[in-house]
This record gives C-alpha cells, structure tokens and sequence, in this order.
C-alpha cells in the first residue's frame, strides 16, 4: 500500500508543496517545529535513509541542500536544522528545521499555522528557490 507522502506526491492527498523534480518532493511539515519546517522526499518509496542507493541519497542530500538554502533566505531564523527520522511514516524524509532555539529541533515543541500562514510560508520558500 502506498504510504501518506507517496499520496502527497500523486496528488491524492493535498500538501503545501515547496519544490519538486524528477525524483524529489519538498513540502511543508503539516505538524511543524518551526515556521518553514519542511519534508524533502525521494518519489521512490523506501522506507529507510540507509537502504537507499547511492545516486537516490547523493540525490536527496543535494535536493534538500537547495531546499534548505531558500528556507534559510525566506524565513528569520539562526540556520536551518537537518534531521532524518523516520519513525512515523515508511518513506524516507529529511526535516529541514529553521532554528532559532534548541527546543525546535526536538519535535516536543510545535507550532500553529493557519491555511494562510502556510500558504504565505509556502510561497516564500518557493519564490527563493
């Protein structure tokens, strides 16, 4: 069965999507730490980071690296964190944090973002990229 973000990627499942290529996805974490905290994906479906071959992690690494460096530009932040789980969903992705503090890279903490603010957040990234 295909997993959530596999939907996200198919247009099953409707998502605040930041960029997008060939193999790779980018949108915004529905749950975030931060303002701007971001998933990147590989559009093939493998559950962990370490069974990815070489080319697909080279790949997402370089993706999210560009990724990371709009999010840096479009929100105020002291750097933006990278932190690869993977716990909750079988498909790898790579959070892409803006820190400002410590406590927004433990996933305790959360923020609250209306329609609006993610879409306005959404656009930002985008309009950096």
């Amino acid at each position: 069965m295909a997993s959530i973000f596999t939907k996200i990627i198919n247009g099953e499942i409707p998502c605040y999507k930041i960029a997008e290529d060939d193999n790779f996805f980018a949108f915004l974490d529905i749950n975030p730490n931060a303002k701007g905290h971001t998933l990147c994906i590989p559009k093939k479906e493998v559950d962990k980071i370490m069974d990815l071959d070489e080319e697909t992690y080279m790949g997402l690494m370089a993706f999210s690296r560009k990724v990371g460096l709009a999010i840096e530009a479009a929100i105020d932040c002291n750097r933006v964190g990278m932190s690869v789980i993977g716990l909750e969903v079988p498909h790898v992705h790579v959070h892409l944090i803006p820190l400002t503090e410590m406590k927004d890279a433990t996933f305790q903490n959360k923020v609250t973002l209306d329609k609006e603010q993610f879409e306005a957040t959404a656009a930002a990234i985008r309009a950096q990229l």
